[in-house]
């Protein structure tokens, strides 16, 4: 089991009601949520582990991971109010309004954190959980104590006005960027880490993903570097299209035998093209409708 770990929450999105009157539509997100719907529909086997709340909310995460066949059963489940994030949007541009404190997710604790089972081959981290204590705290302290025994993956998805103790923040960051086996950044993650995939793999990473939107996908290991050019789509909105090919990327590499720490330092770069345009094709796919909807493995 691929097991992702980080933020579940709602995303409150603005609408209008039939007689008129502003209205918001509470929708199921979150990045590491997103990747692990997108591995359960694509028939990987997947897993959730973050804190989840008995709440409303709550029930309808829980309702939407089991509907895309996701176990979140090492997740703990607290009364605390579940995370929502009001989006209101300015000329098309959305702005965030996050009621984060002391919710189910932000406050897992390290003595939630599970003792795994072998079942779980890999582990998966990421997006905004990594910013506020002390969950993000909890997520690194997990990520260093799996290190070496199973498959890390990082996306640290760094979204700069989110982040309120960069200092902190970069610290964190830091301390879990060696433990990983494989770490997708977009462009400008890898310029504001101020860094390169060569020097990531220089540190022990076997895999660095760098997406560049149209021009495609980067793939750097030790054998060299390959491009994966981007599937052509009619992109409706882009939500959920990095969170998407994480998990189509990871699914490829279960699917060939590739999801393990050995496999992965030993593969040609032939050997991973395939599940980098798994990636790219599972992405496409999910830019071509609204929101975070992640293709079925029947729609491939």
């Amino acid at each position: 089991m691929i097991l992702c770990c980080g933020e579940a929450l709602i995303d409150m999105l603005p609408r209008e009601t039939s007689a008129g009157e502003p209205a918001f539509a509470p929708l199921s997100g979150g990045a590491v949520f997103n990747t692990a719907i997108a591995l359960g529909r694509l028939g990987a086997p997947s897993g959730y582990f973050g804190g989840l709340s008995s709440d409303l909310f709550g029930a309808q995460l829980c309702a939407a991971l089991d509907a895309s066949k996701v176990d979140y059963s090492l997740s703990p489940r607290s009364d605390r109010p579940t995370t929502l994030a009001f989006v209101t949007l300015t000329n098309g541009h959305a702005k965030y309004a996050f009621y984060d404190e002391m919710t189910a997710g932000r406050m897992l604790a390290p003595t939630d954190l599970p003792d795994l089972p072998a079942t779980v081959t890999a582990l998966f981290f990421g997006g905004i959980s990594l910013v506020s204590e002390p969950a993000a705290d909890t997520y690194a302290a997990f990520c260093q104590r799996e290190a070496g025994r199973r498959v890390i993956m990082m996306d640290p998805n760094i979204r700069p006005n989110f982040i309120t103790d960069e200092p902190g923040y970069r610290k964190r960051l830091d301390a879990m960027l060696p433990c990983a086996d494989i770490i997708k950044v977009s462009d400008e993650d890898m310029e504001w880490l101020g860094t390169t995939p060569e020097e990531l793999i220089s540190r022990g990473t076997a895999l660095v993903l760098v997406t560049r939107g149209a021009e495609g996908v980067d793939a750097t290991s030790a054998a060299g570097t390959l491009r994966v050019p981007a599937n052509k789509a009619t992109v409706v909105d882009t939500v959920g299209a990095g969170d998407t090919f994480n998990a189509g990327l990871l699914a490829g590499l279960s699917r060939d035998g590739l999801l393990t720490r050995d496999s992965l330092r030993s593969a040609s770069l032939d050997s991973l093209r395939p599940a980098v345009a798994l990636g790219a094709q599972a992405a496409a796919i999910t830019v071509s409708r609204a929101g975070a909807n992640p293709p079925w493995l029947h729609e491939l």
